[in-house]
């Protein structure tokens, strides 16, 4: 916060410590110039003569490493305890060494602080001499690139501390090399002694916020199964909540802590979704089965029990970068909505998975840099307190202390301002035991600095650190805020609390503009692009759920993946959120063209009217409805769809099922017409892609007719000229049979009386009698009889269960 915040207010050191310090400050200067001329020294002279030399900005030949400090804030009484270990980093042995400890002088500013920590090599008067005697550890040899474990333990009560405050705490090495045979400095290692044996009179409030938070592990990918079962990108969220990983640490020391408890309910619902059963994409759009059930139920479990009767504030679904949002997406159409949308959903989400109701009134821009249109947007959800960082919203009055963090800014709006130095104190590579016992030690000195500086009233200090710390940098918040909470100078206090505390009349409440904000933040936020990309998804989807019996299933998952895809996580990783947004709306796409229309042949008409089927394929396990299926005939004046151009009728499908619609259809004259079918929603947009065919027009004339019927006549005329032609020849056959007769005898009677005659007349005019009266298929057609409707059907191949009905 105010780098004018540096007035400690503390009393002298005793002058047994004074004298002492004071001495070695005067001995320095007229040492100097003797120093230089001696070809051996004594070993203090030595070692002044090598502090000139660090002066000039040398860290000497030997590097300290700083392991542990017990304790971290030590009371009358302790035994502190340095270990570590000293690495000879030059080409010549060190011989004759030992290391020892040099406590003081104290600080009294939090710029001190910084300045101190920066120093690397050893400088007198700001390095106190040795304490000495037998609490120094022998290196008697090491070699060159070797190093060599120490530890000193030092009662308290010969370290000389004096008042309340912030004692500088040095570990060198002195010893001799062979280009240097005396005794000098060869190395030192700096850190924080912060000294407040006794409670003090006013204890500043910490408030310190515990995110669990993570990266997206969920698409948007379902199983077609009545569970839906979720498909996720990898397995690494398991890795995280296992025994030992990220997220069970940062549940395991958080348990141990008074903290406020930050939740991002999109890792909630994920390591839900993984407790009945779920699915691992592969790199070849397979998937297989997941098998960390009983972890996820373990993992939540742990965390319902945990925040119980605790503070817990949840972040809008997925946390969502609210100033990518404001810089780069506002202005599309309908993004400030998923803003809305994901906050709408987070209280739900959390008191449905642990059982406990959040607050949602806090929004969290990244690393807590703000501007006017950040603000605007992260309240435009209904949020009306902003957690903002000291590096941001900077003190311009020249307080001469930290003031409180809750800061009124206008319009109703709360910014909660964390402390830059302490917020950011365990960034960085924790892994190694000294980074974590520096950053431990400096954490502890700030914070005590705050608590010492000249203000009349108790302060509310919140910590709000790196969104996702590792396994390594919770373990050093952990032991940095333990040490905190046994300490005098301060108590624990929750966000809510600390959002409600009076504000200090002379800190700023001016928002930085815009310019201010960071490039090297502008610099990782989301594009515009990937605004715009979302919005064009969330337009599919709303298209798609009006066609669906059960939108649910549809919208729900891709509600989320929506909010996923403008994630704070996404930060420094553009090609994959890029990758990950298109998955989205791919998959999308994938399942809108579940529901299509089946491709169809080109087919041929005769005649004046005929009926076209086109069928609707719905793969889908739901039904479809609230569709429209539309024939466009692209030349009306040749073909017309039922009265006019087109036709169009409502379609309801089954899952997994089809439908046929037959239009009907009238021919105005010959020739091809192109013939569009495409579905529409009930608003009047186009669902899917359009099947286009061609259907040729071959309408039967009068003309035809005419020549049909003067063929039949023709035929009929044939068969009547065949008949009288053998009714001639059979009667001439007669007459000669009958003048045969007359020269033999005359006519034979039979017994009855009658004439016996043969019957080559009844069996000739038999078969003619018998066409005659046959109505078979041999049976001419009538010109009068009425012609097909349509010719017989296309021989061209046709689609699927596609036909044309006559």
């Amino acid at each position: 916060m105010a780098e004018a915040a540096d007035f400690q207010g503390t009393s002298p050191s005793p002058a047994r410590r004074w004298l002492r310090r004071s001495g070695a400050l005067l001995a320095g200067a007229p040492l100097l110039a003797g120093l230089l001329q001696l070809p051996f020294s004594t070993p203090s002279q030595a070692a002044e003569k090598a502090a000139v030399a660090a002066a000039t900005g040398s860290s000497g030949p030997v590097d300290i490493s700083l392991d542990s400090l017990s304790p971290s804030v030590p009371t009358d009484g302790d035994t502190i305890t340095v270990s570590g270990s000293v690495t000879n980093t030059s080409k010549q042995t060190v011989t004759d060494g030992h290391v020892g400890i040099r406590v003081g002088p104290s600080l009294n500013t939090r710029s001190a602080i910084d300045t101190a920590a920066k120093r690397t090599s050893f400088q007198p008067g700001l390095d106190a001499l040795e304490v000495g005697g037998k609490y120094v550890a022998k290196v008697t040899e090491l070699a060159a690139g070797s190093s060599q474990h120490f530890s000193i333990s030092v009662p308290v009560k010969d370290l000389d501390l004096g008042s309340d405050g912030v004692y500088q705490l040095g570990v060198s090495l002195t010893g001799r090399t062979t280009a240097q045979p005396w005794d000098q400095v060869l190395g030192i290692e700096r850190t924080f002694l912060p000294w407040q044996p006794a409670a003090a009179d006013t204890k500043t409030k910490t408030t310190y916020l515990w995110p669990l938070i993570s990266t997206v592990h969920l698409t948007a990918e379902t199983g077609s199964d009545a569970q839906q079962t979720p498909v996720f990108k990898n397995d690494d969220l398991a890795k995280e909540i296992s025994p030992g990983g990220r997220l069970d640490q940062l549940l395991s020391l958080g348990s141990q802590l008074d903290v406020t408890w930050v939740l991002d309910p999109d890792l909630l619902a994920s390591v839900d979704a993984m407790r009945g059963g779920y699915r691992i994409q592969q790199e070849n759009r397979t998937t297989i089965a997941g098998r960390n059930q009983a972890v996820a139920n373990a993992w939540l479990d742990k965390l319902e029990k945990t925040v119980r009767d605790q503070s817990v504030v949840a972040l809008p679904f997925a946390d969502p970068d609210l100033a990518s949002l404001a810089h780069h997406g506002k202005d599309v159409t309908g993004s400030l909505s998923h803003l809305k949308d994901a906050t709408d959903v987070a209280a739900g989400t959390v008191e449905t998975i642990v059982h406990v109701k959040p607050n949602t009134e806090f929004a969290w821009p990244a690393d807590g840099a703000v501007d006017p249109s950040i603000v605007k947007v992260a309240t435009s959800a209904g949020a009306d307190k902003v957690i903002a960082r000291s590096d941001s919203l900077r003190e311009t009055g020249g307080l001469s202390y930290t003031p409180s963090a809750a800061r009124p800014i206008g319009g109703g709006t709360t910014a909660v301002v964390a402390d830059q130095r302490l917020s950011t104190a365990f960034q960085g590579d924790m892994m190694k035991a000294d980074n974590s016992t520096l950053a431990v030690q400096k954490f502890l000195a700030q914070s005590l600095m705050i608590n010492l500086q000249e203000s009349k009233d108790a302060r509310s200090i919140v910590v709000a650190p790196q969104r996702m710390p590792t396994a390594s940098q919770a373990q050093s918040m952990a032991e940095g805020l333990r040490a905190l909470q046994q300490g005098n100078w301060s108590e624990s206090q929750g966000l809510i609390e600390a959002a409600k505390a009076k504000p200090d009349p002379g800190a700023t409440t001016k928002v930085p503009p815009t310019s201010s904000y960071p490039s090297s933040l502008r610099h990782r936020e989301l594009p515009r692009a990937a605004f715009e990309r979302i919005q064009a998804t969330q337009a599919k989807l709303d298209k798609f759920r009006m066609t669906l019996t059960d939108e649910s299933r549809v919208v729900t998952p891709f509600g989320r993946a929506i909010d996923r895809g403008m994630s704070a996580s996404w930060r420094g990783r553009s090609t994959e959120a890029a990758a990950f947004r298109q998955g989205v709306e791919t998959y999308l796409d994938s399942l809108m063209g579940l529901v299509h229309l089946i491709k169809k042949s080109d087919a041929k008409l005769s005649g004046r009217s005929a009926t076209i089927p086109v069928t609707v394929q719905n793969n889908l396990v739901q039904g479809v409805g609230h569709l429209m299926l539309r024939l466009t005939s692209q030349q009306p004046t040749r073909l017309k769809i039922g009265n006019g151009p087109y036709d169009e009728r409502p379609i309801q499908v089954a899952g997994e099922h089809s439908q046929s619609v037959k239009f009907t259809t009238s021919t105005k004259a010959n020739g091809p017409v192109q013939v569009i079918a495409q579905l529409y929603t009930e608003d009047g947009q186009p669902y899917g892609a359009p099947v286009s065919f061609e259907v040729k027009v071959t309408e039967i004339t009068s003309t035809v007719m005419l020549v049909i019927g003067g063929g039949v006549l023709l035929l009929v005329l044939a068969g009547f000229r065949m008949y009288t032609q053998r009714k001639r020849s059979a009667a001439r056959q007669a007459e000669e049979d009958a003048e045969n007769g007359s020269e033999g005898g005359g006519e034979s009677k039979g017994t009855d009386g009658t004439v016996d005659t043969d019957t080559t007349e009844d069996s000739e005019a038999g078969p003619e009698q018998a066409f005659d009266s046959e109505s078979g298929a041999d049976d001419p057609e009538h010109p009068s009889d009425p012609t097909p409707d349509t010719a017989p059907e296309s021989a061209d191949p046709s689609g699927t269960g596609e036909r044309v009905d006559r």
